[in-house]
C-alpha cells in the first residue's frame, strides 16, 4: 500500500511540474533579443504559424559580390526556433559562386547539397585543412567557430541547406570584418602583411575606409 501511495504521490508531483515548465517559448519579436534569446510571448497566443516557416522555398535576395543568395530561418525569421538551439539556412549559389571564409561563433553547422557540386572546406585551430567536394545528397560538418567556406564548381546554381545547433548561430565573415569597416590601412599592413595598394582595393570592395 505504502509503495502503491508513493508511486500515485510521484506521478502527481511530475504531473505538477510539467504543468508548470512551457513545451515552447515563442519569440516576443517586439522584444529586445538577449544572449539568451527573446522572452516568451504568452503561451495562449500561440498559433500553428509560429511552427511553421516557408521563406525556404525560395531563394533570397541576390548578393552580387559573392554571386550567391542567403534565405535564413533564424529566430527573427521563424520566431518558433526561440530557445530551441536549431535553425537552419538555405544557400543558392551562382556557378563561381562563393560563401567565403567565416566562422559561426555560436553554433556548429551541417551543411547537405540538394543541387549541383559544392566545394566545401575548413581550417582547424591547428591550421590543418580538410576540402571536399560535395555532391547532391552529400553533407559535411563545420565545427563551431572554425573557419570554413564553400564554392559552386559545378557549370549550374548549387543549392544547399545548413542547419546549425543554435537558432542564433552569429556569423563573422573575415574578408569583411578585416576590410569592411573603419580600421586603420597603416594597422592592416602591419597585421595582415599586404602592401597599401592591396589594402585600399580591398576596402573598396568591401565597403571599408580608413
Amino acid at each position: 500500500m505504502l509503495r502503491l501511495i508513493f508511486v500515485c504521490f510521484t506521478l502527481f508531483a511530475l504531473t505538477c511540474i510539467n504543468a508548470l515548465v512551457p513545451d515552447f517559448c515563442i519569440a516576443d519579436l517586439t522584444g529586445p533579443e538577449t544572449p539568451s534569446g527573446y522572452t516568451c510571448k504568452p503561451s495562449a497566443n500561440a498559433t500553428v504559424s509560429d511552427f511553421v516557416f516557408t521563406g525556404l522555398r525560395t531563394p533570397g535576395p541576390k548578393i552580387d559580390l559573392i554571386k550567391a543568395s542567403i534565405s535564413p530561418a533564424f529566430t527573427a525569421q521563424f520566431p518558433g526556433l526561440n530557445g530551441q538551439g536549431v535553425s537552419l539556412v538555405r544557400v543558392d549559389l551562382d556557378p563561381a559562386g562563393v560563401i567565403p571564409m567565416h566562422t559561426h561563433p555560436r553554433a556548429a553547422e551541417l551543411l547537405l547539397v540538394t543541387k549541383g557540386v559544392v566545394v566545401g572546406g575548413l581550417i582547424s585551430a591547428a591550421n590543418q585543412v580538410f576540402v571536399a567536394k560535395l555532391q547532391k545528397g552529400d553533407s559535411m560538418i563545420f565545427p563551431q567557430g572554425v573557419l570554413h567556406f564553400q564554392i559552386n564548381v559545378g557549370g549550374n546554381t548549387a543549392v544547399a541547406f545548413a542547419s546549425f545547433s543554435s537558432e542564433g548561430p552569429g556569423l563573422q565573415f573575415t574578408d569583411f570584418a578585416l576590410f569592411g569597416n573603419s580600421l586603420a590601412s597603416d594597422i592592416l599592413e602591419k597585421v595582415t602583411f599586404l602592401d597599401e595598394a592591396q589594402i585600399k582595393k580591398l576596402k573598396a570592395a568591401l565597403g571599408g575606409s580608413g
